[in-house]
């Protein structure tokens, strides 16, 4: 956890005296640790070990099985894409789970994660997935903790509010057991029935000293002309920080799936061979989603607009058979073969 010190001994203060506010709305800036503070809120709640000036100790089960992202009692929903939209209700909880699970695995093995894509959202499946789980009993803590990231992409739509609906309810009548902490970059996004029964809490721009700590403890970047210069771009954000790694290597995968689609059939199949077998939600669309953009760059600099069409249109239908959990391999086979006809 880097920051924040001000707002954390806030936090530390209402848990000593009782007066924690069960439904929280950490709000700030893009990438400056909204979510990150949240989990370390959740730790502080749940925390069985000797604490030091009312932190989480770090070291008891508690504490490293939420650090894991395995603790049973807290529950970290955030936006996601449920593949077969057309199942029933059921089966689209089913589906909104699995995606979340699948989610935290990716998180387990990089927490360093990036923004969730474009078409994510916090759909009515999720929003019922939120209430079932508000209704169970505590696994192995005295507490429950939610946290609901980018809360600004809940979906409310005027035909269909049950999604909103279901939040309000929890907002409204949590469980005495449940702290509740949503998390926005964009607070005048959600719905004014929900701010208003919100403890708003604002998250600042981190100083460039707690930047620069990230970036060399995290990061490893050492060399005194490289870290200045991040830092002073990253403007007070460690998420900006960690988004210019990741776009040279979007640019540079997005180059491999162009260059792969010009060459030899060998090229093809290496590329698609050097996929990730699973997850085709987490970095494959991505890659899909960044090949998109690349492509629309293009159709609006009037680059053989036919050709550049239909490779979107090409993109587009993999990205919705990615969502089927297609295996990547199998999908980037075919759609670099397909992306060289078009070229």
């Amino acid at each position: 956890m880097y920051g924040h010190e001000g707002l954390r001994r806030r936090l530390v203060g209402a848990i000593a005296s009782g007066r924690l506010p069960q439904a929280l709305l950490f709000e700030g800036p893009r990438g400056v640790g909204k979510q990150r503070l949240a989990l370390w809120l959740a730790q502080t709640i749940l925390c069985e070990g000797v604490r030091t000036g009312g932190e989480p100790c770090g070291a008891c089960q508690p504490c490293k099985l939420v650090l894991s992202l395995s603790h049973p009692d807290v529950h970290w929903i955030v936006p996601i894409e449920v593949a077969r939209k057309g199942a029933d209700a059921g089966k689209q909880v089913e589906l909104a789970e699995q995606a979340l699970a699948d989610e935290m695995a990716a998180r387990r093995e990089q927490p360093l994660y990036q923004p969730p894509p474009g078409l994510a959202a916090h759909g009515i499946a999720s929003a019922r997935l939120l209430s079932r789980q508000l209704r169970l009993t505590p696994a192995m803590a005295r507490h429950k903790v939610f946290v609901v990231g980018d809360a600004e992409r809940l979906v409310a739509q005027r035909a269909n509010p049950e999604a909103a609906n279901a939040l309000l309810k929890a907002l409204e009548e949590p469980p005495a057991d449940t702290v509740l902490v949503l998390t926005s970059s964009e607070p005048e996004a959600l719905l004014p029935t929900i701010l208003s029964r919100i403890v708003r809490a604002r998250v600042a721009r981190l100083p460039d000293s707690v930047v620069t700590q990230f970036a060399q403890q995290e990061l490893g970047i050492a060399v005194q002309r490289d870290l200045e210069q991040r830092v002073t771009s990253a403007e007070g954000s460690i998420g900006r920080l960690l988004a210019e790694d990741t776009e040279r290597g979007a640019v540079a995968a997005v180059e491999a799936v162009l260059t792969a689609a010009r060459g030899t059939p060998a090229d093809r199949y290496a590329l698609a061979l050097g996929q990730p077998p699973f997850q085709a939600r987490g970095a494959f669309t991505a890659l899909l989603d960044d090949l998109l953009e690349r492509l629309r760059a293009e159709a609006r600099a009037g680059r053989e607009t036919r050709a550049v069409v239909a490779a979107m249109a090409r993109v587009l239908d993999t990205r919705e058979l990615a969502q089927g959990n297609v295996n990547p391999q199998l999908l980037a086979a075919v759609l670099v073969e397909d992306l060289w006809l078009v070229a």
